[in-house]
């Protein structure tokens, strides 16, 4: 009688189970019609590409059609170019002028806006507007600033300083700088609205007690701001380096890559074998390269930060 009744009981269990899981499932029904567009427009529209290059990478393409496989000859004939490998030394250049140039300018406005008593708002948005310019017509703009011409407005406050004209972007060795300085005064508008919001979720009361013990200005910012938002600067420093590894616009825009490649970028020479030359598969061999040399940075810098993090 027992044994029957414990079996019935367990019969009983097992459908309750069955019918909650049910109940759950029809539960999610909602949220899984709101991911799902989403979700489809991802693989299609990014995955899906991403693979699909990949794959072209190892074929000879004839357009932007595979005509046959021919394993990693597009790789190897893309650097054994003599422009890729300038255009190699030339990213890495791009990436140190940004560092140089622009990685510690977003931090210090950020903490001086931080530090003012009133008009936080306005400076807010005069830093963010320069990003609100797209990218094409942000470099147009530079680039009419560094007309190498006596028209153009650089070289026009040099005429009336007195001094001599600057070749500017025809200069191979102001070409990167200037182009860093046109992006830095595009993009770091928004890199200041992240830390100002990291710095604004810093406890008032570590600058205090820091206050208190006699700690000055810098010696808060070392030991207090700096540590406290760290974190935040690291992640903004692998995004900083992925977007100047893949900068486009500007040097197709304000030099085509010149004078004698100098400003040549790793995208630009995809864009070029693209819709220049129409060879899909080294284009696609370009893009593939980039990627691994950005993965292998990143690790390489999580690495590093985990070790330095434990220690």
């Amino acid at each position: 009688m027992s044994t029957s009744a414990t079996k019935v009981s367990g019969a009983g269990t097992g459908t309750t189970a069955v019918a909650s899981r049910k109940r759950r499932l029809l539960q999610d029904v909602p949220s899984w019609l709101l991911i799902v567009p989403s979700l489809l427009f991802f693989i299609v529209f990014h995955w899906q590409p991403l693979v699909t290059g990949f794959l072209l990478s190892f074929f000879e393409t004839k357009g932007y059609n595979a005509v046959r496989f021919n394993g990693l000859q597009n790789y190897i004939d893309v650097m054994s170019n003599s422009v890729f490998q300038q255009t190699l030394v030339n990213t890495f250049l791009y990436v140190i002028w940004s560092l140089a140039i622009g990685f510690l300018v977003p931090i210090v406005v950020a903490v001086m806006i931080n530090e003012m008593m009133h008009g936080q708002s306005f400076f807010k948005f005069a830093v963010y507007f320069p990003g609100m310019v797209p990218g094409v017509a942000g470099a147009l703009l530079w680039m009419f600033m560094f007309d190498p011409g006596p028209g153009g407005l650089l070289n026009m406050m040099l005429g009336k300083l007195g001094l001599p004209m600057s070749q500017w972007l025809q200069n191979s060795d102001l070409t990167i700088p200037l182009i860093i300085l046109t992006m830095t005064w595009r993009s770091f508008g928004g890199t200041v609205i992240l830390y100002l919001a990291s710095l604004q979720g810093v406890n008032n009361e570590l600058y205090e007690a820091a206050a208190l013990d006699g700690a000055g200005i810098w010696k808060r910012i070392r030991h207090i701001t700096i540590p406290q938002i760290s974190h935040i600067i690291g992640i903004l420093l692998i995004l900083q380096m992925i977007g100047v590894f893949q900068v486009l616009y500007e040097p197709l825009t304000m030099t085509e890559g010149g004078p004698n490649n100098a400003s040549m970028s790793l995208m630009l020479t995809s864009y070029h074998y693209a819709f220049r030359y129409f060879e899909a598969g080294r284009s696609l061999a370009v893009g593939v390269i980039t990627f691994i040399i950005l993965a292998v940075m990143t690790a390489i810098y999580f690495r590093i930060n985990k070790k330095s993090n434990t220690d």
